[in-house]
């Protein structure tokens, strides 16, 4: 079997500019990043904002498992099955990030014969939008220790500074860090530490901005830290402002590029889905919408946190009202969810495949919360029995969704055509009826709690002594009339990674509350979620290489 990188080397691309061309885009439109990727100039969507939209479908999954679901390679897959169907499709998608390209993740452009290329350039540097913001945060943190070793006009207290670096790579060493050391010239001492970058606000804010003078009003103000009388500092406090949009010019413009199968794939944005919304660019998706019939995107994780920070947060922000979703599952998966090890998922055993469809249950009914129709796409694996597959659909059956087997993997476009008809049929019959899942004018604690028994089912929420202060602290400020982000483990519904399947009788605990002002989010963070995060053992670099040829060999 060939791996992801030999199918995508072997793949027939199109020159980029005839890519734009079947969106109706001229060589003006596009600015040109070599022969197959390009940026959209942000001039597009002003020239088509009169135009409707077309057709927004989600793409959302379980909660992950060792075992796999293939989410982004069922996001484009269907993405090519509807082209073939003659719906004017494209494939919206997030930037991979080069921590866990390089870590144990492995990329994110889709695997098999459902990839976006070319494979080898989107996970490594791109187009660099990542690197701009990663620039772009560290200027902020220079200009912040600067002012203190310039005298500190503005009173900020070095203790109660929130404000960190980053760097586009996992590096548990560079957690908790002290600066300042080596005398007076070498600035003022004090504790620091670096995110991964996709984790900066930075990253989010490029996402929901919905212009350039969006964005620029959201990074003016975001909040660096806070004075000795306990007053937030902002970016603008400090004049960072117009440096740092700046920086991002050229990174705010969504990126172009196709499919194995030459449909147009818009890559753009990569906040974390556990620690941000996890979603691709708003400007991405307001564009695909205008050049298409059909956008089809995706969140990250499951739907109890991607799907929902789509809905409750991207949604929200950018008047998107989705037509259909899309929720991945396979049956190896599920049994996993059921409490089959890894080790036996290739055998039937439909007791753990019923125990864990509970999962599958959860998220067909998170999403329903929203107004949005549903359709379950089975990622099919050759160890799926029939009987596995029947027990599927009559499952499904009983709530009333509609179970299709996808073979993308295997057979790209070909192998999504049954589930494009049913995407089709969903969208056309007009059922959604979106709407988010609370008021964002609601207490930070009751916002936090529908999140919790809504979507996860918890009994309730326990708040630390740490998140009751700084609730208390948001709300004096006046920045508490907006959307809640929950920072919470992938791999369950509850904060326990270990409570897999459908939990019930638990309850989450919030640790701590954070401000994202640029973003327009609340931060809860649950659990242990790493904004820097590791290595593993044997990392993913370690088997990759270039040969003398050019030849790229061991990134998936």
């Amino acid at each position: 079997m060939k791996t992801d990188i030999q199918i995508a080397q072997e793949a027939k691309m199109l020159p980029i500019l005839e890519i734009g061309k079947q969106l109706g885009l001229t060589g003006d439109d596009l600015e040109l990043y070599g022969k197959y990727k390009a940026k959209i100039s942000l001039d597009v969507y002003e020239r088509l904002k009169d135009k409707p939209d077309g057709k927004l479908v989600l793409v959302t999954a379980i909660n992950p498992t060792a075992a796999g679901e293939g989410k982004t390679t069922t996001n484009i897959g269907l993405s090519m099955a509807l082209n073939k169907l003659g719906k004017k499709t494209i494939t919206a998608l997030r930037e991979p990030s080069l921590g866990p390209s390089f870590g144990v993740k492995g990329g994110a452009a889709g695997g098999g014969y459902a990839q976006v290329v070319p494979m080898d350039d989107i996970n490594l540097h791109f187009t660099g939008d990542i690197h701009a913001i990663t620039t772009a945060n560290n200027l902020l943190a220079a200009l912040l220790d600067n002012h203190l070793q310039q005298g500190n006009s503005l009173n900020i207290d070095p203790r109660r500074i929130t404000w960190k670096r980053c760097l586009d790579m996992n590096d548990r060493a560079l957690r908790n860090i002290v600066v300042g050391l080596g005398g007076r010239t070498n600035g003022v001492p004090r504790e620091d530490g670096f995110d991964i970058s996709v984790a900066s606000e930075i990253m989010a804010i490029l996402c929901l901005a919905n212009d350039l003078d969006d964005l620029k009003k959201r990074l003016a103000r975001m909040i660096v830290g806070y004075t000795y009388d306990n007053e937030p500092v902002t970016a603008d406090d400090l004049n960072a402002t117009g440096a740092l949009t700046l920086l991002l010019k050229d990174a705010i413009k969504p990126n172009l590029v196709q499919t194995l199968e030459n449909t147009p794939s818009i890559i753009h944005g990569g906040p974390f889905a556990n620690i941000a919304h996890g979603c691709n660019s708003v400007m991405a998706t307001k564009i695909g919408l205008k050049l298409s019939d059909y956008v089809v995107t995706e969140a990250g994780f499951g739907a109890d946190l991607g799907a929902e920070k789509f809905f409750n947060i991207k949604c929200r922000f950018a008047g998107l009202s989705p037509d259909a979703t899309v929720i991945v599952a396979t049956a190896r998966a599920l049994k996993n969810h059921g409490g089959v090890p890894k080790s036996e998922l290739n055998h039937e055993n439909l007791k753990a495949l019923e125990k864990g469809f509970g999962n599958l249950e959860k998220q067909i009914e998170n999403v329903r919360k929203f107004g949005v129709p549903v359709v379950v796409a089975i990622n099919k694996f050759p160890t799926d029995t029939e009987r596995e597959m029947n027990l599927i659909e009559e499952k499904c059956a009983e709530l009333g969704v509609e179970v299709v087997l996808s073979d993308v993997w295997a057979k790209g476009g070909d192998g999504g055509i049954e589930l494009a008809k049913k995407v089709v049929a969903l969208c056309e019959s007009k059922k959604a009826k979106f709407k988010p899942l609370y008021d964002v004018s609601l207490p930070i604690k009751e916002k936090i709690e529908i999140i919790a028994k809504e979507i996860y089912g918890a009994d309730g929420v326990d708040f630390t002594s740490k998140a009751e202060k700084e609730i208390e602290k948001y709300e004096k400020l006046g920045l508490d009339k907006m959307p809640v982000c929950i920072a919470k483990t992938q791999y369950s519904l509850s904060d326990d990674p270990k409570l897999l399947g459908k939990p019930t009788g638990f309850k989450i605990t919030v640790k701590n509350v954070r401000i994202s002002s640029g973003a327009g989010f609340l931060l809860a963070l649950t659990g242990d979620i790493m904004t820097m995060p590791g290595l593993p053992k044997i990392p993913a670099a370690n088997n990759m290489d270039i040969l003398e040829d050019g030849k790229i060999i061991g990134l998936f």
